[in-house]
């Protein structure tokens, strides 16, 4: 009996995380448990949802870079309303970092 549970468990497992066309984790919050959450499963958490405008100076010119959630820079606009109007269109959800 303690092989079919463990054989259960990894089935389990498999199904719990797969990984979607650009190689990113994908993470099945049907059977998602936090408490065995990997490194990699929290680092992808928000990434497709989630970006953040900060405010940077590029060649001498104010303007606002727009990152992902884990950090990956994704483009550049010249004032914050721009930023923010082009994150909603990609369906993600705007946030503020100052």
């Amino acid at each position: 009996m303690s092989n079919e549970n463990e054989t259960n468990e990894n089935e389990t497992a498999e199904n719990e995380t797969a990984e979607n066309e650009t190689g990113a984790t994908k993470i099945n919050m049907g059977s998602f448990d936090i408490r065995h959450m990997t490194t990699d499963q929290l680092g992808a958490l928000g990434v497709s949802h989630i970006a953040y405008v900060k405010a940077v100076i590029v060649n001498g010119e104010a303007g606002f870079a727009i990152h992902a959630a884990d950090g990956t820079p994704m483009a550049l606009a010249g004032d914050r309303a721009t930023a923010m109007a082009a994150i909603v269109q990609h369906e993600m959800m705007p946030l503020s970092v100052h």
